[in-house]
């Protein structure tokens, strides 16, 4: 991308310094939040493989979301209060991952088809001028090669599994879709961040760069790619929802260490 580096907030103007709190607000409690729910199958998956690599997943994403949230401190906030003190009403996260995954082709979806669409914001980033941005964004895309990987293995073996396993994987795809395609927002949306140079896509680029990766995916598993009407009326920018309900109450509290954090001494 064009333009020197620039690694300090203080230079960004007030319009930029925004809209890139917000990206990394909204990847973060994405990673966040997928990171707990893929906590879930860390027993009770098909295979005791499986159950390893949901732990070995949920801890990257995990990882990844601390990555996100220690960077809002350039941008005057406090890490620890974001991470431990929000309602579920005031994340961000992408409205796929509002409920929990309760089943394992609830699974199998998030992990190839959300993740996904996370991994193809995080690419976007890969050259920013932002520099503090873009050097948490390497170690992060090499993690997600091993998510990607995992989530399409079992999107095949799951949907050729049997007609009842193909269709909950359907059900599943056709339930999570339409919230994934919206968090991408407007075709426009992020064009000026682009111009500039802190991102090399807007809306529309991003969303055209999920379906030709994950197209092809869903297509060779004998699955069909859900037919969406994009409506932004109600789309928040700052959020990246129409929802403000937010995600499941429980996994935000398990996020933020409710039952546990009485034991801390100060």
């Amino acid at each position: 991308m064009s333009g020197p580096d620039i690694k300090s907030t203080d230079d960004l103007s007030p319009a930029t310094q925004k809209a890139l709190h917000d990206l990394i607000l909204s990847l973060a409690d994405s990673k966040r939040i997928i990171g707990i729910l893929y906590a879930y199958w860390v027993l009770g998956a098909p295979e005791l493989e499986a159950n390893i690599a949901a732990s070995s997943i949920s801890q990257d994403e995990w990882g990844h979301s601390r990555l996100l949230y220690a960077l809002l401190k350039d941008f005057g906030e406090e890490p620890e209060k974001i991470e431990h003190e929000r309602q579920a009403s005031e994340y961000c996260n992408v409205e796929a991952l509002d409920r929990r995954l309760d089943t394992w082709p609830e699974f199998v979806v998030a992990n190839a088809i959300i993740d996904t669409a996370l991994t193809v914001q995080l690419e976007a980033l890969a050259g920013s001028r932002y520099a503090p941005l873009r050097q948490r964004v390497q170690k992060q895309l090499e993690e997600e090669r091993f998510h990607a990987a995992h989530g399409a293995a079992w999107l095949r073996r799951l949907a050729a599994a049997s007609p009842e396993a193909n269709a909950a994987v359907q059900s599943a795809l056709d339930d999570r879709w339409p919230a994934v395609l919206h968090w991408f927002g407007p075709e426009d949306f992020g064009r000026s961040e682009k111009e500039a140079g802190f991102t090399d896509a807007d809306g529309g680029d991003l969303r055209a760069r999920f379906l030709k990766r994950t197209t092809p995916l869903i297509k060779d598993a004998g699955l069909t790619v859900p037919d969406v009407s994009l409506d932004f009326s109600d789309w928040d920018p700052a959020s990246r929802r129409s929802s403000r309900d937010g995600p499941d109450a429980e996994a935000v509290a398990r996020a933020r260490g409710d039952r546990n954090r009485a034991f801390l001494v100060e």
